[in-house]
């Protein structure tokens, strides 16, 4: 089989579905692949590096359509691509079925079988296939430096000889792959990122990566995770609460980055006029749903506009148009792993299995037939988190009973140790010659001492207290050296003990230290 790919034709489109590198894996597969010349030159991918791949290039889209039984490109046919296709020909783009109803009828009235790239679903599986996902990690990348490019200061603070510098406040709004890119990006940036999702179980998500998730007090919120570990419509209430939150926010921060998007919808509208308003002069906007409408009332698709009180909206749609590169290699690798998947002999013939999950979700049209919706998915990409119940705020009377109480407790433990250790001072005293006893106290009390030192250290620190606790071990193996020559055979016995536990603490520790240090050496 071939596999082709084409130019994009759209304005603005740079990317494209076959890079070299993704030649080579698609001959391991068994497929020969041909290009339409120059279809990988705005992404930095000349003839010649084709030809090198072993990729035959092509004079026209004419002579692709011709030659390939399978066709990759990036943005949704046209009508004339489509018309230039054969009865069970195959091919593989972003489709958008629910916005392109006609697109699928003639498809399907030339027999032609199309994959949307934007059908894939999103499981463990398909991950490595879900192009939705690699284009919104890299928009969600760019829209950071977008706004660092017309944001008029550092995202990192400075203390300089000229002045102060305070940091960057970023405002995430959605917490999917985009959202979650730009968190990272702004985050290593040097920025004050928070972040907002109607989901709450990407709450850890978003922690983990350094930003702060602001949580909304709204008791009777329903669950925002719909399938496919996409956004749900929010209920009346929980949007008004929501923009509560957003108003608060509004004054203080210098960037916003929203992200929300609902499938099959337009995007819900979250930062209204009168919040771009309250924004200082300088902030910036970048609106990644401006696409669906825009989560900003102002926004303009594709357009950068500065409003009355200084704010810039940023409404651009290609983004991972502006990373081509990047964005081509990610994209062509996404479409080697469907093949893969259609590919299951690695024999070069095409198996369109539609028993598959992930090929049946992506197919839209098939045998003459429209296969689109699919069947719902079965799993959530991200699982909801259990519902806890928050626990109950103490009192300020309640937290001084609670924490009288647990003084008291130990005060009673104290008292009971110190209690049973007279009670065995006295017993042994009775018996024991004067001589041992003078040893004898010393050994208790510096078992005492220890205990209450390392004991009230926190467990997290015990590692870097290492290089101490040697220290104090080395000490008792000196003290209980001196003490070996002793004529009693109860302070040379007990001696004896103290040499033994002191020294395999000792090593114990250089050996725990070495491995710290070794986790950090260059391979």
């Amino acid at each position: 089989m071939k596999f082709g790919a084409l130019a994009e034709r759209a304005a603005g489109e740079r990317r494209v579905a076959l890079t070299p590198m993704s030649a080579g894996d698609l001959g391991k597969l068994g497929h020969d692949c041909v290009i339409e010349t120059g279809a990988g030159a705005e992404a930095g991918f000349s003839d010649d590096a084709y030809r090198e791949a072993g990729v035959e290039v092509l004079d026209s889209a004419q002579a692709v359509f011709e030659a390939a039984d399978v066709l990759g490109k990036v943005q949704p046919p046209t009508e004339a691509e489509v018309d230039m296709m054969r009865e069970g020909q195959t091919l593989i783009s972003f489709v958008w079925p629910a916005q392109n109803e006609a697109l699928l009828e003639r498809a399907k009235s030339k027999g032609a079988t199309l994959i949307a790239m934007d059908m894939v679903p999103r499981i463990s599986r398909a991950q490595k296939m879900d192009a939705l996902s690699s284009m919104a990690n890299i928009a969600g990348y760019r829209a950071v430096i977008e706004a660092g490019a017309n944001f008029g200061r550092f995202f990192t603070g400075q203390v300089t000889a000229a002045g102060k510098v305070p940091p960057a406040k970023v405002l995430v709004v959605g917490a999917g792959v985009a959202g979650l890119a730009a968190i990272g990006t702004a985050t290593s940036l040097g920025a004050i990122v928070r972040a907002f999702d109607v989901r709450p179980e990407v709450a850890e998500q978003i922690e983990s990566m350094g930003a702060e998730f602001l949580f909304l007090d709204f008791e009777d919120s329903q669950d925002g995770s719909a399938s496919g570990g996409y956004a749900a419509p929010s209920s009346p209430e929980f949007r008004e609460a929501q923009l509560k939150l957003f108003r608060e926010q509004a004054p203080e921060v210098d960037i916003v980055i929203t992200t929300a998007l609902i499938p099959n919808r337009e995007a819900p509208e979250l930062w209204t006029e009168d919040m771009v308003k309250a924004m200082k002069p300088g902030s910036v906007i970048v609106d990644l749903a401006a696409e669906k409408g825009g989560n900003c009332k102002l926004t303009v698709k594709d357009e950068r506009i500065v409003t009355d009180n200084g704010v810039i909206i940023i409404g651009y749609t290609d983004f991972p148009s502006r990373m081509a590169t990047q964005s081509s290699t990610l994209y062509a690798t996404n479409i080697r792993h469907m093949l893969t998947d259609l590919t299951p002999e690695k024999d070069g013939k095409i198996v369109h299995n539609m028993e598959d999950d992930v090929i049946r979700g992506a197919t839209v049209t098939h045998d003459r037939e429209i296969t689109w919706p699919p069947p719902a998915p079965k799993v959530k990409a991200i699982a909801a988190a259990p519902k806890k119940d928050k626990p109950k705020e103490l009192t300020p009377e309640e937290k001084r009973a609670a924490e009288t109480a647990a003084f008291r407790a130990a005060t009673r433990t104290q008292v009971t140790v110190l209690a049973a250790g007279a009670a065995l001072m006295l017993l042994v005293g009775a018996f024991a010659p004067a001589s041992f006893m003078a040893h004898f106290i010393v050994f208790v009390l510096a078992c005492f001492v220890g205990f209450q030192v390392i004991w009230g250290v926190s467990h997290s620190l015990h590692t870097p207290l290492m290089a101490v606790t040697n220290a104090i071990s080395g000490i008792v193996v000196i003290g209980a050296l001196l003490q070996i020559g002793s004529s009693s055979l109860w302070v040379l016995l007990l001696a004896s003990i103290s040499v033994l536990i002191a020294t395999i603490n000792i090593v114990g520790g250089f050996m725990v230290t070495r491995r710290m240090l070794a986790m950090f050496q260059k391979s």
